[in-house]
């Protein structure tokens, strides 16, 4: 599904952010992307997304090159992509329903159709009561909540998450990993970059894990240390 080959990324003449990354992501598997503060979770994340070009190596997603991608092809990439970044990108004119819904409208679908299970996914990350409100209003953790849920709802193949049980509480967090898990299992790939070593210890060993220090990447089963 996604296949980094000897990747590096340096801006301008600065030394290189990530180094020889190479590294797979298979087809309806579930990691998480781990390391320090700072470590560049991130930027790695906004690589697989194709939102930032690789100064040197190859990223191959859905068995398509990336750099021979047009924006067309492009943009059909992504929306096979779910995406949650920590400063959420919600449109404030929206409310959240529309805001979570937008991916259904995008694909053209039939307003109608889905509906009831745009409600179902706002009860489940706790936001049944805010369907009408707009992001201005919501807390920081409610804004958090709606990004996944639109990230979720169009069921993509892959789910990109960077940090994203950073601003819920421990209850709501675990909530939002069983959602995960679901999706999972439904046959998306999932991703979630987290410093939260409790958090992924509490999901379960055996989970693949990537783990980001000094720009270099290592791929490690869910019982290697």
């Amino acid at each position: 599904m996604l296949r980094f080959e000897n990747v590096g990324l340096r801006y301008g003449l600065g030394s290189e952010i990530i180094r020889d990354a190479s590294f797979n992501i298979a087809p309806q598997s579930f990691q998480f992307l781990t390391g320090p503060s700072g470590a560049g979770k991130t930027t790695l994340l906004r690589l697989m997304l194709l939102s930032l070009k690789p100064t040197r190596g190859k990223i191959t997603i859905f068995d398509k090159d990336a750099a021979t991608l047009d924006a067309e092809k492009m943009t059909g990439v992504r929306r096979r992509i779910g995406v949650v970044f920590q400063d959420f990108r919600l449109l404030e004119h929206l409310s959240t329903y529309d805001n979570v819904a937008l991916p259904l409208l995008v694909q053209g679908r039939n307003p109608a159709t889905y509906r009831a299970e745009v409600i179902e996914l706002l009860k489940w990350v706790g936001l049944g009561d805010r369907v009408n409100a707009l992001p201005a209003v919501l807390s920081g953790g409610e804004k958090q909540r709606a990004a996944i849920a639109r990230a979720l709802v169009a069921r993509p193949e892959l789910l990109l998450a960077d940090e994203p049980t950073g601003n819920v509480d421990p209850d709501m967090a675990w909530r939002l990993l069983r959602l995960f898990a679901e999706l999972h299992k439904s046959g998306t790939s999932v991703v979630i970059a987290t410093h939260d070593h409790a958090l992924m210890e509490a999901f379960g060993g055996g989970v693949r894990k990537l783990v980001i220090a000094d720009g270099q990447v290592q791929s490690l089963d869910g019982d290697e240390e």
